[in-house]
């Protein structure tokens, strides 16, 4: 039996400290980071931890709420995701974690960007 992209990852500790550490590069981001005003970011930071662990085959169902919904009002276009998700790739890579795990988070995240891209 192959392990999951989670188990690769090194489960949900590994992808909470990823998750910490994109934060804290789109936080101080200055093209993204109004995105996150007047956002519980410790919430959303529980909330993305929850997301990977699911999306990357974990033993976790994410209950938050829809990504549509959630993002619809943010006016979110192509741009902006291209640049979320390079800091994503570049979080994971901040923790070593191999390019081939890295495609496929970053490929993971890019089959939601319909539901999260609003503006174009």
């Amino acid at each position: 039996m192959s392990e999951t992209l989670y188990e690769r990852l090194g489960g949900r500790d590994a992808i909470s400290a990823v998750v910490e550490e994109f934060y804290d590069r789109v936080l101080d981001d200055q093209r993204v980071e109004h995105f996150f005003d007047d956002t519980d970011v410790s919430a959303l930071r529980a909330h993305q931890t929850q997301f990977l662990a699911s999306v990357t085959g974990g033993p976790v169902e994410y209950d938050g709420a829809d990504l549509s919904t959630a993002h619809a009002h943010l006016d979110i276009d192509g741009r902006d995701f291209e640049i979320i998700a390079t800091h994503l790739d570049e979080s994971l890579a901040a923790f070593d974690v191999p390019e081939s795990e890295r495609r496929e988070v970053v490929a993971a995240v890019a089959e939601l960007e319909p539901a999260i891209v609003s503006a174009d």
